[in-house]
């Protein structure tokens, strides 16, 4: 079942008509987390980051649009799907309502809340193998608009087919500088001796929740440094780990980008940080 403006229809149910906006020009925004017995992992940080995004792109947020009320409908989502069981990905969509051309003719929103099973309730590392490589054929722009989670994503797309033809796990995103932003789907760490670097915002990178955790956490531990600052391709190769973050998956140690193999000791010591983080959402 799906929820669609508060009310529930199955998932196979025709909802959204031809003139969605969404649909026709990328007018919307989305953000996925994970639920696990009935409570949002870093709901907070999710629906702040949204309010401001639909702001940036001057969205007509609702009056009844607060933190407890979109946390009820997505529960209320999660009970009509019970049968998925108690860990969940949650994808909450938010479109501008139809009407004009570019220029729209109403800055009315709706939403659309669904939901899918995941495998395990918290993060886990994984040493399976894990192989990315660059995508170069377009570039991520440095602007603000790339920070944000809108569904203009044919870029991400594109590299991902590139990455399943070719036979690689991901492809890592490079902007208009060269330098590396982000990959398919998640932001990028590199992890040099002590040093862990990240690129910054005005890079294009996605102004992501987990790398918003990851720059708390990483800045707090003793031993190891953090460094905003733009990667090199360069610097790939020369890296001891590389590994991707997001809000489902948490951290994804890369294992191979072209002859390089990589370690995740650092990736491991985080995922337990990152973890308890998460467990205190549950308590809060």
């Amino acid at each position: 079942m799906v929820n669609y403006n508060g009310n529930f229809f199955s998932g196979e149910a025709t909802i959204l008509t031809h003139d969605n906006r969404g649909l026709k020009y990328g007018d919307a925004l989305f953000e996925t987390l994970r639920c696990v017995n009935d409570t949002l992992f870093f709901w907070e940080d999710h629906y702040f980051r949204l309010m401001a995004s639909m702001r940036i792109l001057r969205m007509e947020i609702p009056m009844e649009f607060t933190l407890e009320f979109l946390e009820e409908e997505i529960k209320k989502t999660v009970s009509q799907n019970s049968g998925l069981g108690d860990a969940l990905r949650v994808r909450l969509t938010i479109f501008r309502n139809p009407g004009g051309m570019y220029n729209p003719t109403t800055n009315d929103i709706s939403y659309l809340i669904e939901v899918s099973p995941l495998k395990s309730p918290f993060y886990l590392v994984s040493d399976e193998p894990y192989e990315v490589e660059l995508f170069k054929d377009f570039y991520v722009n440095k602007d603000m608009l790339s920070n944000l989670k809108t569904t203009n994503k044919i870029l991400n797309v594109v590299a991902s087919v590139y990455a399943d033809e070719n036979g690689y796990d991901n492809c890592l995103l490079v902007n208009s500088d060269k330098n590396v932003v982000e990959a398919i789907n998640g932001n990028l760490f590199l992890v040099k001796g002590t040093q862990v670097k990240t690129p910054p915002l005005n890079d294009g990178c996605l102004d992501g929740i987990i790398r918003k955790k990851l720059v708390e956490i990483i800045g707090a531990t003793e031993g190891l440094e953090l460094v905003e600052e733009s990667i090199s391709p360069f610097e790939l190769q020369k890296a001891d780990e590389l590994f991707l973050t997001n809000s489902i998956v948490g951290i994804q140690s890369i294992g191979k980008y072209r002859k390089k193999e990589f370690g995740n000791d650092v990736a491991k010591s985080l995922i337990g940080k990152l973890n308890a983080k998460a467990r205190l959402s549950l308590t809060n």
